[in-house]
């Protein structure tokens, strides 16, 4: 068995951020923490976080830092992340969380992985997404799609096409990405903590590079301690 790891995911959507995630998270044996999910956990639970939460998502409005990062410390006082570590995925998203997430975690981040994928790939991957209304599971109609056409494999809910998923959309959603999240990659660059992985190819490609570039740093640092 590997020896953990402490990591967060970058990437744009379409670059296949939760999907790799979900991979290394798996590698390394060690909780996939995906800030959508702490989200809607945190409202079932009624906890005080999840009750602020929720008056801004029934309203549409964006969820203010400081309870997102209130979301994620708690998630991360969990005991499933002490032993080993975690794989964050859609946090930090600016480099306020970042900081945030820095004073949070003794020791640090091993990695920030950042997936590069091309604009144009990226539009025809999310054109050909599919999406379950009911369980949020997610499809490919030409690398992954459900086993019966427009069935969930997961909970057999209805398969369907977002209606953001147009090229105009998805082309706001990548340019908005690109201007938010450009200093928090600086930030963690100056930081010594990035690593640029190509994510183009295979899902099996691509965990692979990302692997090689964690275990490199984990073999660094454990032969400089």
């Amino acid at each position: 068995m590997s020896v953990g790891a402490r990591l967060v995911v970058l990437g744009k959507q379409g670059a296949g951020k939760g999907t790799q995630a979900v991979r290394l998270s798996r590698h390394y044996v060690v909780p996939h923490v995906s800030t959508g999910d702490t989200f809607r956990a945190a409202v079932r639970s009624g906890s005080e976080f999840g009750e602020k939460a929720r008056h801004y998502l029934d309203s549409g409005e964006l969820v203010p830092d400081e309870i997102v990062i209130g979301m994620v410390r708690e998630r991360l006082t969990r005991g499933d992340t002490h032993q080993r570590g975690f794989v964050l995925d859609g946090f930090p998203r600016t480099v306020n969380q970042a900081e945030a997430l820095a004073e949070m975690l003794d020791p640090g981040l091993d990695l920030v992985i950042d997936l590069e994928v091309d604009t144009d790939q990226v539009l025809a991957r999310l054109a050909s997404r599919r999406v379950c209304s009911d369980c949020g599971a997610n499809y490919s109609v030409v690398e992954n799609p459900p086993r019966y056409a427009g069935i969930c494999d997961v909970c057999g809910g209805e398969v369907v096409q977002r209606d953001d998923d147009t090229e105009g959309a998805i082309r706001r959603r990548l340019e908005l990405y690109e201007r938010e999240t450009a200093p928090l990659i600086d930030w963690y660059e100056r930081q010594g903590l990035l690593v640029r992985i190509d994510g183009t190819g295979s899902p099996d490609q691509v965990t692979a590079r990302a692997v090689a570039e964690i275990d490199k740093r984990q073999l660094a640092a454990g032969a400089s301690s």
